[in-house]
């Protein structure tokens, strides 16, 4: 209770706040801006790098209420299709602006239901992408697969193609809350992708969840985290669901009424991290779970865990190609956005022109804020120290945050040898941080709760 009411005093259950899996906030990004760098930044990448690449598909069979993820519903596969052959249009324009020898680290298809492809159209997806992209060292190729859109043929071919890691969606198996969020997804049609996977010999599976939502109670949640670790997945996400009707139109489908508040969506939080760290899994970051023995753990241990659009990541290289509609391209230089529409992007891309509309240029002070960021959110820390070395320039400026954070958290941070770190008990007040040297803390009705 003491540590509720601390946590209450610093806005925790009240406060609105990005998730900073970018800084700065994609809504931050500036019209234009995309397009304007695209090229000159796609044509520095060095010959030779690593690049990881990410590919969105935005289409769904079902709409799920509770997700804001830019997809849209088709009953036929058509349109699919269709924006396939643009897609891989798009990844021969990119590639034709690299440099030779660039080969891909990672690769992630996700969406929408990346899974809604069919065999052969995947096959032509993917083969585009391994010709432009060929696989470097310690290839890994996930996708984000939905169970009931996923046959065993599909499945098959993804594991033919070296997907090595399955992302799965559960939100949640309690059949009322399902019902109350729009996904109908039942505990057999899980376990039979799961173990279609493994007896493939796909290595490494995790499964994401979502606590906050309608209907949610203790018991029905504690239930779902049973099944849950009874599965052994080698990661596990854990995501507060994040109401925006303002952003997403389909959320109005889900009664607020029938949301968890502030303390209750803590005490899910609070329990889930419970069961998985009982059942053997390590805490990375806020969210996320990992077994002793995952890359994504052994990151952590070695202080390169990394902060990216899918969350949590040892992903360790500069530049990520972004391909598709509303996907987000990350360089040393900054960001770039392709055109959210799909119909738009379509446009761009047939008439070979860059994808881009959105995007961010940085500058030195704006990669400072964003390191003390991905500190915090990674490490929940603030190595003055260290950043004092990267940035020799600012030394003034890190002073006087590491100041201003003390002054605003006293009870929060404690002085190590490397500068301020979070106290156990205030981790889940990250965001809220972060948001404190945030040069583009914005009002609080753009973003999600901060628990």
């Amino acid at each position: 209770m003491e540590n509720i009411e601390r946590l209450r005093q610093h806005g925790l259950f009240d406060a609105k706040v990005p998730r900073y899996t970018s800084y700065p906030p994609a809504n931050h990004f500036q019209n234009g801006a995309g397009q304007r760098h695209q090229i000159e930044w796609l044509t520095a990448v060095p010959q030779g790098a690593d690049v990881s690449v990410y590919v969105h598909i935005p289409f769904c069979k079902r709409l799920c209420w509770f997700c804001a993820c830019r997809t849209q519903g088709t009953k036929t596969l058509r349109p699919v299709n269709d924006y396939v052959d643009v897609l891989r249009k798009e990844i021969a324009d990119v590639r034709a602006h690299m440099a030779p020898g660039i080969r891909m680290a990672r690769l992630h298809l996700g969406g929408g239901t990346p899974t809604i492809l069919t065999p052969d159209v995947m096959g032509l997806l993917l083969d585009t992408l391994f010709e432009a992209f060929p696989k470097g060292e310690d290839f890994e190729f996930s996708v984000e697969i939905d169970p009931t859109e996923a046959s065993d043929e599909l499945l098959t071919l993804l594991v033919d193609r070296g997907m090595n890691r399955g992302s799965i969606g559960v939100q949640d198996f309690a059949p009322n809350v399902q019902q109350a969020i729009g996904r109908l997804q039942t505990l057999e049609q899980t376990e039979h992708v799961i173990q279609y996977l493994r007896d493939r010999g796909v290595p490494s599976l995790n499964l994401d969840l979502l606590y906050g939502l309608p209907q949610q109670t203790m018991d029905s949640f504690q239930a779902t985290l049973g099944k849950v670790v009874a599965m052994r997945p080698d990661r596990l996400a854990i995501y507060g669901y994040a109401h925006v009707p303002w952003m997403s139109k389909r959320q109005v489908m889900i009664k607020s009424d029938e949301l968890p508040g502030g303390v209750m969506r803590y005490d899910l939080a609070t329990m889930a991290r419970a069961a998985f760290t009982e059942a053997g899994y390590t805490a990375v970051g806020i969210d996320h779970f990992a077994l002793p023995t995952d890359s994504l753990a052994k990151a952590d241990a070695a202080g390169q865990l990394r902060r990216n659009f899918q969350g949590y990541t040892d992903d360790q290289s500069d530049t990520l190609i972004g391909f598709g509609a509303s996907a987000i391209s990350r360089f040393g230089q900054g960001y770039v956005q392709n055109a959210a529409a799909t119909s738009a992007y379509v446009e761009r891309v047939q008439q070979s022109v860059p994808a881009g509309h959105r995007g961010y240029e940085m500058h030195d002070m704006d990669h400072l804020i964003a390191q003390i960021v991905e500190d915090l959110l990674c490490r929940f820390s603030f190595n003055t120290a260290a950043l004092n070395d990267a940035f020799p320039m600012h030394v003034d400026t890190i002073k006087q945050i590491s100041v201003s954070l003390m002054k605003a958290f006293p009870d929060v941070f404690f002085i190590d040898e490397g500068g301020l770190s979070i106290r156990e008990f205030a981790r889940p007040l990250v965001r809220i941080i972060a948001s404190h040297v945030d040069c583009f803390a914005s009002p609080a009705s753009s973003h999600s709760a901060a628990i």
